[in-house]
């Protein structure tokens, strides 16, 4: 501080601060070893043990200047406060619209950055009554954050013999993948941005309507399975046929042949009567009966391969039903103990059999030839014209195990 060192240099009192506080703002404070050297000039404020306050009129209007340029400097801060508001409302509407323009700017170049980096294609933006046509769907996200190459798949929903697709087949699989990436790339095609996808033709669709995911509200008192029905519910009440319907495993949060009741009463409410194209996952390998007794329901599979006792997830999207979830196997790879699940596969063959005396050898029963029907099926539905020698693989090593069975 100029004024303290210019002090402490005439008076030669090397100790000489100068300090404020709110009661007698700024000060000249000296000890008293040095009381005989203050000046004549200096107006003593406060005594204190040790020291003197002294003030000086310099001081005092220094102290004026600086307390007064506080009330300054709020005054200037306020009066151009009021000066930019002013000016902004008088031009709000030049505003709005310069945001507006900006804000569309950047989502376009938003759009555009990431369907040219991603390869993403133009949908086709049909009438609500036309069908859902995919072809080499990807989800966005996944694709993005997965260290593996994304499998891509196609989606097929119309009005007519498409309408609901039953998925099967065993977890991690891919199954929530594939239904959530048509439910992306519908709305990814609303919002005007490119898809992630070989082609696409998009109805105009009124909702999007999902059913995945497990979670209770204990707060209001709601399991699992409430919050699940609470949301099974608001679709079945609020859905049309121009919607599109993602459901992931209904009716999972019960007992067996409750789960499995709702959710084929459910599919047969959103097949015959709603009409809405509909993605429905499921483990109730029972459900794909109905697409011999349904019209518009059919079955379609995530491709697996079992290899020394495990499962190998080749996420491609087959039509007909999974033989089995593979329940057992993935939770080997999810690292349950093999005692565990060597124990379980036992157990299994024990209920499959009918036998409750798990302790008991399984009784040698000769199995049951399958019938052909959804091997004929599938098989009067293979265009071979676009069929990849991978995917013919795929097919004849899928039918042939069904026929073993």
């Amino acid at each position: 501080m100029d004024m303290e060192a210019r002090e402490r240099d005439a008076t030669g009192i090397r100790t000489l601060r100068i300090n404020y506080n709110r009661v007698f703002g700024y000060y000249l404070e000296v000890t008293k070893s040095f009381k005989d050297k203050v000046p004549l000039n200096y107006q003593r404020r406060q005594t204190l043990a040790n020291a003197e306050r002294y003030s000086t009129d310099e001081l005092k209007e220094l102290e004026e200047k600086i307390l007064g340029s506080e009330d300054a400097a709020l005054k200037l801060e306020i009066r151009l406060y009021e000066y930019v508001k002013s000016v902004l409302t008088e031009n709000i509407n030049k505003l709005k619209t310069i945001s507006s323009a900006v804000a569309l700017l950047d989502l376009l170049v938003s759009f555009a950055e990431i369907a040219k980096s991603n390869n993403y294609v133009r949908p086709e933006i049909v009438d609500s009554g036309k069908p859902l046509i995919i072809k080499g769907g990807r989800h966005p996200v996944v694709e993005a954050i997965s260290k593996d190459r994304f499998i891509p798949n196609d989606t097929i929903l119309d009005e007519d013999e498409n309408r609901t697709m039953i998925l099967t087949g065993p977890n991690m699989a891919g199954k929530s993948t594939y239904m959530r990436q048509t439910a992306i790339i519908a709305i990814m095609a609303h919002i005007g941005s490119f898809v992630p996808a070989s082609s696409a033709q998009i109805p105009l669709i009124d909702r999007v309507f999902t059913r995945v995911g497990a979670s209770d509200n204990l707060i209001s008192d709601q399991s699992t399975f409430m919050v699940e029905m609470i949301e099974v519910a608001t679709i079945l009440q609020n859905a049309t046929k121009n919607s599109l319907l993602i459901l992931d495993e209904v009716g999972r949060g019960t007992s067996t042949y409750d789960g499995l009741s709702i959710a084929w009463a459910v599919i047969e409410t959103l097949t015959q009567k709603i009409g809405a194209k509909t993605l429905f996952a499921t483990h109730y390998h029972e459900l794909t009966d109905l697409e011999y007794r349904l019209a518009g329901v059919k079955n379609y599979k995530i491709s697996v391969k079992e290899v020394n006792g495990s499962v190998v997830f080749l996420r491609k999207i087959m039509r007909g039903g999974a033989n089995r979830s593979f329940g057992i196997e993935v939770a080997s790879l999810a690292g349950v103990p093999d005692e565990v699940t060597e124990r379980a596969k036992i157990i299994l063959k024990h209920i499959e059999s009918g036998d409750r005396e798990f302790d008991k050898p399984l009784p040698q029963t000769d199995s049951e030839e399958k019938q052909l029907t959804e091997v004929e099926k599938i098989l009067s539905e293979i265009n071979l014209e676009n069929v990849t020698p991978m995917q013919a693989f795929l097919i004849l090593s899928d039918l042939v195990d069904k026929v073993k069975l």
